[in-house]
């Protein structure tokens, strides 16, 4: 049989994408899929998108909550999957990525996490450029060397549960730290598909390229390596001298001319 494959967004006054990304899981061709919304209690119209959909939720509520972090740990206390993913409500996957993700999983139970290519993507849904996807390991993102983007990832409902929940004191980089406690338990994996588009916007809670992530990713370093001086320390001052400062659509064209 086929696994399971949980699907949690989490959502807090995203009315202006939610529906694109609801029907983005929704028309995937993996037939065995579980799809959650956690709402944080929003005013601007989500509700009543989200209640369209209810038929085809496995789960759903909306109510005020402590966070991103605190949605998703919520809907994976729901989550009967053996496949956990999350997409949030600004993002959407590409076809085929759901059942892509569980062919490979499946062929490789040993790894933890694997994750894939996504587009940079604008408020409008107009291509900016390609996230810069690679390898990584424990090792190397403790050094900074993260290259995953959030949306392209799936990871093992047996691994969640030995390194759960997530973090809600790391407000930008829980996604970062749970990566990296995965990592540590068994090999992440990265292939060459691109199975999402990650959306670059004003109102966004999006780190990438974004400075804020560096507190909470050198605690973590921290945390793990028993030093308080990290490599990350120095990669954070370094972005903040060069490049941080920057618009957005410079940083991503910096960035991909940096890793061709």
């Amino acid at each position: 049989m086929q696994p399971l494959v949980s699907i949690i967004t989490p959502s807090y006054n995203q009315a202006h994408f939610i529906q694109e990304t609801i029907q983005s899981v929704l028309s995937q061709d993996y037939p065995y899929i579980e799809y959650i919304i956690v709402d944080g209690g929003s005013t601007d119209g989500s509700v009543e998108i989200i209640r369209q959909y209810s038929e085809k939720l496995a789960w759903w509520e909306s109510e005020r909550d402590k966070g991103h972090a605190d949605a998703l740990n919520k809907g994976f206390a729901h989550a009967k999957g053996e496949i956990l993913a999350w997409l949030n409500s600004d993002d959407t996957y590409q076809p085929h990525a759901i059942s892509e993700a569980v062919e490979f999983l499946t062929a490789h139970p040993d790894v933890s996490l694997v994750y894939a290519d996504a587009n940079l993507i604008d408020e409008d849904g107009a291509y900016l450029g390609r996230f810069p996807s690679k390898q990584t390991d424990y090792t190397r993102m403790l050094r900074g060397s993260v290259h995953i983007p959030q949306a392209t990832t799936f990871f093992w409902s047996k691994y969640w549960k030995l390194v759960e929940p997530l973090d809600l004191s790391l407000k930008f980089s829980f996604d970062y730290d749970l990566w990296v406690r995965l990592a540590k338990l068994a090999p992440i994996t990265y292939i060459p598909r691109v199975w999402a588009n990650f959306r670059l916007h004003s109102q966004g809670k999006s780190v990438y390229l974004d400075d804020r992530c560096y507190p909470d990713m050198i605690r973590v370093s921290q945390r793990e390596t028993g030093k308080k001086v990290t490599s990350l320390v120095f990669r954070w001052y370094l972005r903040r001298l060069t490049y941080a400062w920057l618009p957005i659509r410079w940083r991503v064209k910096l960035r991909q001319a940096f890793n061709r």
